[in-house]
């Protein structure tokens, strides 16, 4: 189903703001196709719609709600707020669905719609499909389309106390006999969908705080700041203003930590140390942890030396949720800082990941320096080439060659992968070896062989 979708991608609609298909007229459509596959003539239905920070949000936001509306849908808006709130929002008030206006880590000039069913979960394809469906008729000029009477037209509100809903859920998650007392923690919101509930809920916990990112404008979303620009909050932490920082990206949904040295700490080291703690309380779901193919082998090796396991999926955190839900695992994420916690939310929320790795340090008394210290990565070397088109990569034969070659030389303790992107065309080289200069050489040469085959970069 997925395949044949036109305006879908592996996380709802994204684009550039004004420019097919992220347009005024395709988010009106997408609102009525939202109203159409939840409505029935049974009871009235509601949707919750939120976003970041984005200029163009506004615009979306207004198109959206006209399309449900028209279709005697009622929507609940309750403005800038992070992707996982949302999630929570939508289950919290028993809506119908919830919609979220938001590029995660893109650029201000981008903009996309991400949609969640009612149980705070990203809607299936099936749903996604006839969603699609729906809004390319409505654009086509279909007049066949239900529309109710004037009489039952929706109606929209605002829901003001929904950032303090939000951070009264995470800060149940919050261990209630443990403030942040005495610490000094540097928190960056990458002038995003974070920038009002994050300082709330740390500083209502205790910690002092050193703002960053705080003051969006519609323009500056992720600009040089956030999760994608930790360097902030690194500088911050060595000159000695914070002991600890945090990053998170545009929409909320992810995070990168700083320890006290003034290190990275990714989604693999969150992961690592929050399953560590999770299995020694018992709490790990049949030991075992998701992550995807871009997770790096030493997360692998540090949870087999404790007896976890490591299920890879492809990469997107869409596809982590959906084989947690299978499984039935409660941990999971991604490299770049999306982790989820699915005993919590139903989606990465990096708020919540902040707050469990403050947890393991409290309950622990253990430095985040000395959490992190659970595993060593693999050293780890990433190539970009822009491609003109994304050809089957099994019509490549000398690319293909190439990583057999490569995979043959690096053995167990090395990885590669080759895949574009899901957002960009780019084609992405992902090499990880212990020995840095066999790592570098076999990128290389696989960069070469794309280069011959696809014309990339």
């Amino acid at each position: 189903m997925e395949s044949k979708r036109k305006i879908f991608g592996t996380d709802g609609v994204r684009g550039v703001a004004n420019v097919h298909p992220m347009t005024v007229e395709m988010a009106m459509a997408i609102g009525q196709g939202v109203a159409a596959a939840f409505a029935d003539r049974g009871r009235r239905h509601t949707v919750v719609i939120g976003k970041d920070t984005r200029l163009s949000g506004y615009m979306f936001e207004n198109a959206l709600v006209a399309g449900i509306l028209s279709m005697g849908v009622d929507v609940h808006l309750v403005g800038p707020l992070p992707t996982p709130a949302i999630a929570f929002i939508t289950r919290n008030m028993r809506s119908d669905a919830g919609i979220v206006i938001s590029a995660s880590h893109n650029p201000y000039t981008d903009n996309g719609i991400k949609l969640f069913g009612r149980d705070g979960y990203k809607l299936p394809d099936a749903k996604e499909a006839r969603i699609e469906e729906y809004a390319l008729g409505v654009l086509n000029g279909r007049e066949d389309l239900p529309r109710p009477r004037a009489d039952r037209i929706g109606k929209a509100r605002r829901i003001d106390d929904a950032p303090g809903r939000y951070i009264v859920f995470l800060k149940n998650a919050f261990p209630a006999d443990y403030l942040l007392e005495g610490m000094t923690l540097a928190v960056d919101c990458a002038h995003g969908a974070t920038y009002r509930v994050a300082p709330a809920v740390f500083s209502e916990l205790g910690a002092d705080l050193v703002l960053r990112g705080v003051e969006p404008d519609g323009t500056n979303i992720n600009h040089q700041v956030g999760a994608l620009h930790p360097e902030g909050v690194q500088e911050m932490v060595r000159a000695g203003k914070a002991d600890l920082g945090l990053a998170f990206d545009g929409d909320g949904d992810r995070l990168i930590m700083v320890d006290e040295k003034g290190e990275i700490v990714d989604g693999d080291h969150i992961m690592a140390i929050c399953a560590d703690h999770m299995l020694r309380q018992g709490e790990l779901r049949q030991a075992t942890v998701v992550g995807t193919v871009m997770s790096n082998l030493g997360l692998e090796l540090c949870l087999r030396e404790r007896g976890i396991d490591l299920l890879r999926t492809q990469v997107g955190d869409r596809y982590v949720v959906e084989a947690m839900r299978a499984g039935g695992y409660n941990l999971g994420g991604e490299q770049s800082g999306h982790v989820v916690f699915l005993d919590h939310n139903t989606t990465g929320d990096g708020i919540l990941s902040a707050l469990m790795v403050l947890k393991v340090m409290v309950t622990t008394g253990r430095s985040l320096h000395e959490l992190k210290s659970i595993f060593t990565p693999v050293p780890q070397v990433l190539v970009n080439l822009p491609v003109a088109e994304k050809r089957p990569l099994e019509e490549a034969p000398t690319l293909q060659k190439a990583m057999s070659a490569q995979q043959a030389r690096l053995g167990e303790r090395g990885r590669l992968l080759v895949r574009y992107s899901g957002t960009e065309a780019k084609l992405r080289i992902m090499v990880e070896a212990e020995d840095e200069d066999l790592m570098r050489r076999a990128a290389d040469e696989l960069a070469e062989a794309a280069r011959r085959d696809l014309g990339a970069g």
